[in-house]
């Protein structure tokens, strides 16, 4: 019998934060799959997946528990709090790790397999320990952060191309003004728990702000590459510019005042713009 409750495992697996690239992961399965819905193809990427993404965050919450522990944000988790045991936790860390790899190798292709084996191993094996070393470790997180989209592009292709390309720079470079937000708001939080983020090393914000910038100024170009490569037509081109473009004012915001506002307001786009974006990829998409 595990220890804890159902929900306990839900909030060790983040299944809230799977959910959107989970949806991310099924369009990009769409897309490669030249705008066919096939059904029995989407479960089992979806029970793949959410396998191993879930493995690969309670590896993660396994490998910092003591950080957790000096977090308030997270001092409360079931890991710190003993409502889960760490023992339940690694057992079932590797039993999913094992069957969602095999679950993707057998029913989908083994490149879905080969690239949940590298997301986990690039997320808890390398980033996780990188984040008590340097604030280098946000960009590398958003590797590992982007696969699943590849994930679901393989299943479908058995195959990368330069759309998948495109789709997975798009998701990696949209996480970093995300992140450098989160990382601003809970600042004390991360280091407390001894993390060296961007806005704990320079407590002045400038850094991060001048970054946001950075990534969100190359998101512009990036996000109208499927139309510049005709994957799309002109609502995606002039969607997806306008969504960048707002993304991009919200970071001049954030640089211009570090303040908490700011920040949420960088938070609060960024997590709008995800959506959109896809949903005008799949609105514009050309078969």
């Amino acid at each position: 019998m595990l220890s804890g409750t159902p929900k306990d495992w839900v909030e060790l697996g983040k299944m809230r934060i799977q959910l959107l690239t989970t949806i991310a992961a099924l369009i990009c399965m769409w897309v490669a799959n030249h705008g066919e819905w096939e059904w029995m193809m989407a479960l089992h990427l979806v029970l793949g997946l959410v396998m191993t993404s879930t493995a690969a965050a309670i590896i993660n919450q396994i490998i910092e528990i003591d950080i957790d522990k000096r977090m308030p944000r997270t001092c409360n988790r079931p890991l710190p709090t003993g409502r889960v045991s760490k023992k339940d936790a690694v057992i079932v860390a590797w039993v999913l790790t094992i069957v969602g790899c095999a679950w993707l190798a057998f029913f989908l292709n083994p490149l879905s397999a080969w690239l949940a084996i590298i997301m986990i191993l690039l997320y808890d094996f390398i980033y996780t320990p990188l984040k008590r070393i340097t604030p280098l470790n946000t960009l590398v997180g958003a590797i590992p952060g982007a696969i699943p989209l590849l994930i679901g592009y393989a299943a479908a292709s058995n195959g990368l191309d330069i759309l998948a390309g495109i789709l997975f720079l798009i998701l990696f470079l949209w996480q970093l003004p995300h992140f450098f937000a989160i990382a601003w708001l809970y600042r004390d939080d991360y280091e407390y728990g001894g993390l060296r983020m961007l806005p704990g090393v320079d407590k002045t914000g400038v850094i991060a702000g001048r970054q946001s910038i950075h990534y969100a100024l190359a998101l512009v170009p990036m996000s109208m590459a499927p139309s510049m490569f005709e994957f799309t037509e002109e609502l995606y081109f002039y969607g997806s510019l306008s969504l960048s473009l707002i993304y991009l004012a919200t970071a001049l915001m954030f640089r211009r005042n570090r303040e908490t506002k700011t920040a949420r307001i960088v938070l609060y786009t960024s997590i709008v713009y995800l959506p959109l974006l896809f949903s005008l990829l799949v609105l514009d998409y050309r078969y």
